[in-house]
């Protein structure tokens, strides 16, 4: 099957309603989509049964659609796609670039080294369990090559990943596949061209383009969004009580989205439907004036 120049993607996590955060990650995908003539997929990343909450799913599928935000083909499932992902593990086994990982936790941050974007795995067993030890999770090894791409907001963007992140997890200790190794599977499977998504993402991009390059998969473009921070200068989530969006006040709460992203607003009134609006958005979409701030407080 032939795919179109473009093809994006929204991949919520069920685990609580949309929040206005996640509500502009979804518009700004949609738009850059719908505005260079693209496709608009959804994938729910149902792969992390402890922090999903029951309903949360299907109360966000209502919710974009309620927001006139209407996505291309089937919704993808992670929790439904785990035989892709061990075919993936298995090739990156048979190639010799994954290891066991017998370290806990605990023993990991009382040893690694802390950087910005986290610690370091110090290569414990790289070279072999030590006599005893139980595998635990799964560790891909990390060659020492610098890690470089061009996001299309913020330019070019590196990372050392020997350095800044050592070798890291692609199946948990759970038994879980990591979601690092799932939504290169993914967006591989799927022929993602471009992937629009929030800045709190763009530390794990060089980790999923290192996999990417290990599974001779083509790497999509990138652009990352600035993050809506409440006046704490906290990412809007779950943990800090983001409050969920309603359907009830779609145009309102779509125009405020297309304002964060600093895009042009037409002078017709709130009572404009969702879909008006969002073709507006479509019509006019200016990525060249997102702005590139990590993160913006709402008032």
């Amino acid at each position: 099957m032939q795919h179109p120049a473009y093809r994006g993607r929204f991949a919520p996590s069920p685990t609580g309603p949309l929040h206005f955060g996640s509500l502009v990650a979804a518009v700004g995908s949609f738009v850059d989509a719908r505005a260079r003539g693209g496709e608009w997929l959804l994938r729910m990343e149902d792969l992390d049964p402890p922090r999903e909450v029951p309903g949360a799913a299907d109360d966000i599928l209502r919710t974009l659609e309620e927001f006139g935000l209407h996505w291309d083909g089937e919704v993808v499932y992670q929790s439904r796609r785990q035989e892709a992902y061990r075919a993936a593990l298995d090739q990156l086994e048979q190639s010799g670039l994954v290891y066991p990982c017998g370290c806990s936790r605990k023993e990991i941050q009382s040893s690694a080294r802390v950087t910005e974007t986290g610690g370091v795995y110090p290569g414990t067993c790289r070279n072999g369990l030590a006599p005893g030890r139980r595998p635990r999770a799964v560790r891909i090894r990390v060659s020492e090559v610098g890690m470089r791409f061009i996001d299309r907001l913020r330019g070019g963007i590196e990372e050392w990943l020997p350095q800044q992140v050592g070798d890291f997890v692609v199946k948990r200790a759970d038994g879980l596949f990591a979601y690092q190794l799932a939504v290169v599977v993914d967006d591989a499977t799927h022929g993602i061209t471009d992937i629009v998504r929030g800045a709190d993402l763009l530390d794990s991009t060089c980790r999923q383009i290192y996999l990417q390059q290990c599974l001779q998969f083509s790497t999509p473009r990138y652009l990352h969004l600035p993050l809506a921070a409440n006046r704490r200068g906290e990412k809007l989530s779950k943990q800090t009580h983001a409050a969920a969006v309603n359907p009830a006040h779609a145009t309102t709460l779509l125009r405020e989205a297309l304002a964060f992203l600093n895009q042009e607003l037409p002078d017709q009134p709130d009572a404009a439907t969702p879909e008006e609006l969002l073709n507006w958005a479509v019509a006019h979409w200016n990525e060249d004036v997102i702005p590139r701030q990590q993160a913006i407080r709402l008032p």
